[in-house]
């Protein structure tokens, strides 16, 4: 077999850098291989499904660089450490990360004590940071240490990319890292208290390239003493003309309106991606102050019909994935007048998302909706999945008509899919008979294949699997599988 070079290989494995399995197994291939896939791999250990808190081999490379004084120190104060005379590579020199979750769950291999782990952590952080040249990735939460006084901290930190923390860090630590790293681009943080934190606004606002913010709340408590998020937003706001990618999952608590957030919002102009979890402290005129010319990516979990619209329409045509609804149940979650706005949003996706890939509808059955929708798929043609809600909100559906809208549906499909799409997601608002099941994918024959999400028990009865395992084996079907209705979203 002709040889790969180096090169090439290296090319191969990076495609897999998120397939640890794979890369695992090209370790076992040869020594070229080997050598080849250690710097991917190492370039984010922390990354891959391990249970490091029972492994020795990471606490073990970590600590065979710790200069010969400094473990003899920690020896005398009785840490253990297990026995590696040498190492086939230099593997902490192809790191570019350091995540303090995982370095404080293999601690306790050298020892249960506390003040013991904490040496230990001290000594393992400034090992990383004199070791890891050109860091990208740092992931701080629960950190109990000032690393950015260790003597190679500058030079290390300087290069920082992406920035994970949480808002229990004393503000001091932020203030630290604010005088090293000034050219962070993604910022992720875990509100896991309701105390304001100075130290976290004074870091965005000193960054001079940030382009991707996210802020999820994470704590216990029903009210706040102080607005924990006016410092963050107002730092945040500054960075309008460079924020590309916005998320925040923010709590309801009683008594708070998030109202400067409803400020911001409409200045943060070039947003390519907004996900946020809920608006319904929204009203209309604040929604349609959302203008985002450049706007690819929109997923809200809790948003009327008529909401979305606005954004839509004040898009600049770029829109690739709409995803929505997910906190959304029952039919009047979509909004007031049902029929008539999910009518019109079908038509706003057809007039200004001719690029979508990834769609969220919901709209009734009827024939005026099953046309628009029929002309969305039409112009959509780049459409590559489609998650489906269908109701009835002017009568109560007998199962006869269930499945008759399921039987539209299909046929909507077949005259009209795109020729991309390859993926749909349904809830139990509508049924597929076996008889029309069967005659749609009889259709598909020469489409690739297809997969199906669905919420819906009844395609686990033994009569739709036989079916469904027929055409699997034929090839028109990839997957179909009946999922909670949390993993029906993507």
């Amino acid at each position: 077999m002709l040889q790969l070079n180096k090169d090439v290989l290296f090319l191969l494995f990076e495609e897999l850098q998120d397939d640890s399995k794979s890369l695992f197994s090209c370790l076992l291939v040869n020594r070229l291989w080997c050598e080849t896939v250690i710097p991917i791999l190492w370039r984010n250990p922390w990354c891959y499904g391990i249970n490091y808190k029972n492994k020795s081999y990471l606490f073990a490379i970590i600590a065979f660089y710790l200069p010969i004084s400094i473990k003899e120190f920690l020896l005398s104060q009785g840490i253990n450490f297990p026995p590696i005379s040498s190492l086939l590579f230099n593997y902490l020199s192809f790191c570019k990360s350091i995540n303090v979750n995982i370095i404080n769950s293999i601690i306790p291999i050298g020892s249960p004590l506390e003040y013991n782990q904490f040496l230990l952590q001290q000594e393992f952080y400034n090992i990383l940071i004199t070791k890891c040249s050109e860091l990208k990735y740092l992931d701080v939460k629960s950190i109990n240490h000032q690393i950015f006084y260790f003597p190679e901290a500058k030079a290390c930190l300087k290069t920082l990319y992406e920035l994970k923390c949480d808002t229990s860090i004393d503000s001091v630590f932020f203030y630290g890292l604010a005088r090293l790293c000034q050219n962070i681009q993604k910022l992720v943080i875990i509100n896991n208290t309701t105390n304001i934190n100075h130290g976290i606004a004074k870091l965005i606002e000193v960054q001079e390239n940030l382009k991707n913010f996210e802020w999820k709340d994470d704590f216990d408590e029903d009210y706040f003493i102080e607005d924990p998020y006016r410092e963050v937003l107002l730092a945040l706001s500054k960075k309008a003309d460079i924020i590309n990618y916005l998320k925040i999952y923010i709590r309801s608590v009683d008594g708070y309106e998030h109202t400067l957030l409803q400020e911001i919002l409409p200045k943060l102009y070039k947003l390519k991606t907004l996900i946020l979890n809920n608006v319904t402290y929204f009203n209309k005129n604040q929604f349609k102050m959302l203008v985002y010319h450049d706007i690819e990516i929109l997923h809200i979990d809790y948003i009327t019909i008529n909401m979305a619209s606005y954004i839509i329409e004040n898009s600049g045509g770029h829109l690739k994935e709409i995803i929505l609804f997910e906190n959304c149940e029952y039919y009047d979650d979509f909004g007031d007048n049902f029929n008539e706005v999910s009518l019109k949003f079908i038509q706003k996706i057809s007039e200004y998302c001719p690029s979508i890939e990834y769609l969220t509808l919901a709209f009734s059955p009827t024939d005026e909706h099953f046309t628009e929708f029929e002309k969305l798929l039409k112009v959509c043609q780049k459409l590559k999945s489609l998650l489906l809600f269908i109701f009835n909100v002017d009568e109560r559906e007998t199962t006869e008509k269930i499945t008759e809208n399921g039987a539209e549906l299909l046929k909507a499909l077949i005259r009209s899919v795109p020729t991309n799409l390859r993926e749909i997601r349904f809830f139990e608002n509508f049924k597929f008979s076996l008889n029309a099941l069967e005659e749609f994918l009889k259709q598909w024959r020469d489409r690739p294949a297809f997969t199906v999400f669905t919420t819906d028990l009844i395609y686990n009865e033994e009569y739709y699997k036989r079916l469904i395992n027929k055409f699997k084996n034929d090839g028109v079907i990839k997957d179909f599988r009946v999922v909670s209705r949390s993993e029906i979203y993507y």
